[in-house]
């Protein structure tokens, strides 16, 4: 006979009912919370956020003029009166989500990947550290922090910035005795400390130039990588020197040190040396620092180092501060030990070795300038790469375990700023001087004075799709820095940016970028989507661009009609302010509205 709720209760068995009551809300409860294939909440993207509905289109209506910021304010200001700033097209609707959690004002959705990096089979070479992009690309836009104001201006900011743009503490605390950053009532100081710093980086870099003549600051040395830079006060100093620094770390337990770099206006990277290579040419850098950056350069064979060759300039140097070079103890003397066969079965030479009075040491090694020490040595080990099986790109590459053969042809830069405007050799470029003189027209008669930018308010600026770099060198006169991107699928000229002096990336715009939210003043691109859009959806693009770019930030894309309109469209459903100039040139400005 069927036993029924009704049947029970007339045969008064009450504990056998509450117990069945409470069994199937045990049942629900765990259903209900259990879910073990979204990643934590600190980053949690449910689908409905990430894929914002696109609803409708409507009649475009009237909107305000473009943002501008007076006083560190936004407010609405009118653009050249050559600007168009009609439409005659319509307008997206677009149902934005805001990303939720409460990390997600700091979201960097290909470190973030908290489902990808829990699967991971090793994490013994950094790999929880590299990229893991998710799929589909999140769409949903990033919180601002509490309190966000629009950055203190350069050169200002390299001192001090907002607390509460990068509300961060830690690194206050573990590194209170080193002088890298302190609070200092609504603001963030950085005293120019360091670890190695501890009479401050200005006589750090004084002692370097003193234990190496050769290096000319601002001459001979004018692009350089820092590898682990902490808070970027090195390459921070640097700038007054005539020099650019590519200052790099990962995303670790030292808070928020490359968000504090950007916020400075310093330029800087998320990035680590683990298992593939760094996202940067061949023979790229002038010099390579690294004081105290936890580098095992010995590790897997000795890939780290043997990857800092790769990207060293022929004749440029290797400045290596840390306790293995100045200290006695048996584990120092021991990483010593391993660092001088590695550098001399790679011929690198020992050029300097010193200790500073206040009790730290550095070493600089320089590398050859021709393949014939290689071949020279008692053991082919490691062995030179096999120039046809090498790989040319530098995009998700795994790190060599060979030396990297030096080109026949190699001479060192002219001197900067020469070097700016001297064509490179060995490329066999097409265009260059044209190139130049394009750039030099379009900013100086068009971006500078007719856009309507405060390019008082301008500082990080990155080019999207900067083939030769022009954009970058005609703005060499502006107190700001260019990172230059080359598209990973576009022509490889980023060797032609280095060697003019300047910095860059690969990269791939269907993806998102290695950098914290709200980096950037302003973002460039000519004639990018055209191809992108073959690839990757445009909105995916537009929700990356606003991730990046600070409120109050500005766009300048250059593109065919087609392009810009559908550019426009998504632009303005993030009630972003956009005008056109000339048919040719879209100008928009981020505000600060964020969805609930």
């Amino acid at each position: 006979m069927a036993i029924s709720v009704q049947n029970l209760l007339k045969e008064r068995r009450y504990p056998f009912v509450v117990s069945l009551l409470l069994l199937l809300l045990f049942v629900a409860f765990f259903v209900l919370t259990t879910n073990t294939s979204q990643p934590p909440h600190l980053y949690h993207l449910p689908q409905s956020s990430t894929h914002p509905s696109i609803s409708q289109n409507i009649p475009s209506k009237a909107r305000t003029p473009p943002l501008r910021e007076i006083d560190g304010k936004i407010s609405n200001s009118s653009v050249d009166p050559d600007s168009d700033d009609s439409d005659s097209g319509e307008d997206l609707v677009i149902d934005w989500k805001a990303c939720p959690g409460p990390l997600a004002v700091d979201y960097i959705p290909c470190l973030d990947n908290w489902k990808a990096i829990k699967s991971l089979k090793s994490r013994r070479h950094m790999e929880h550290r590299e990229r893991h992009c998710p799929k589909p690309n999140p769409r949903c836009l990033i919180p601002l922090p509490h309190g966000y104001k629009l950055p203190v201006p350069w050169p200002k900011s390299r001192d001090m910035i907002w607390f509460d743009n990068v509300p961060h503490l830690k690194l206050v605390e573990y590194k209170k005795e080193q002088n890298w950053v302190k609070t200092s009532g609504e603001y963030l100081l950085f005293p120019g400390g360091g670890t190695q710093f501890k009479e401050g980086v200005t006589h750090y870099i004084q002692y370097i130039e003193k234990n190496l003549p050769k290096i000319g600051w601002g001459k001979r040395t004018r692009v350089i990588l820092d590898v682990g830079c902490g808070v970027a006060s090195f390459g921070g100093y640097l700038l007054d020197k005539d020099v650019i620094t590519m200052s790099f770390a990962p995303k670790d337990e030292h808070e928020a040190q490359i968000q504090f770099a950007l916020e400075r206006g310093i330029p800087a990277t998320l990035s680590v040396i683990g298992t593939q290579r760094l996202t940067f040419p061949d023979n790229a850098f002038d010099l390579i620092h690294c004081a105290r950056c936890r580098v095992h350069w010995d590790g897997d064979g000795g890939k780290p180092l043997l990857e800092l060759n790769r990207i060293l300039r022929p004749g440029g140097v290797f400045i290596w501060s840390a306790t293995p070079v100045y200290r006695d103890d048996e584990r120092d003397k021991k990483v010593w030990e391993s660092m001088v066969a590695l550098t001399e079965s790679i011929c690198w030479k020992v050029v300097a070795k010193s200790f500073d009075s206040s009790g730290i040491g550095l070493v600089i090694y320089e590398k050859p300038v021709s393949s014939s020490c290689y071949e020279s040595r008692k053991v082919n080990n490691p062995p030179v790469c096999d120039e046809d099986a090498h790989a040319k790109t530098s995009w998700y590459t795994p790190l060599d375990g060979c030396i990297s053969r030096i080109p026949t042809t190699t001479t060192w830069p002219t001197p900067w700023p020469q070097r700016l405007k001297t064509k490179p050799d060995g490329y066999g470029l097409q265009g260059f001087d044209e190139d130049t003189r394009k750039w030099s027209e379009i900013v100086t008669n068009v971006y500078l004075e007719n856009l309507g930018v405060n390019w008082s308010n301008v500082r990080n600026v990155m080019d999207m799709n900067a083939g030769y770099g022009g954009f970058a060198a005609a703005l060499t006169d502006v107190p700001l820095w260019v990172m230059n991107v080359v598209p990973v699928n576009m022509p490889d000229t980023l060797p032609v940016i280095f060697d003019r002096g300047l910095i860059g990336i690969y990269h791939d715009w269907c993806e998102s970028l290695n950098t914290y939210p709200r980096s950037y003043d302003l973002l460039h691109s000519s004639f990018l989507f055209g191809n992108l859009t073959q690839r990757c959806e445009m909105l995916d693009s537009a929700v990356e661009m606003d991730r990046i770019l600070r409120p109050g930030g500005v766009v300048i894309v250059e593109d065919s009609k087609e392009m810009l309109k559908k550019l426009r469209q998504i632009l303005r459903s993030l009630h972003w302010s956009t005008s056109l100039h000339q048919q040719r040139f879209l100008v928009a400005r981020k505000g600060f509205w964020r969805p609930n």
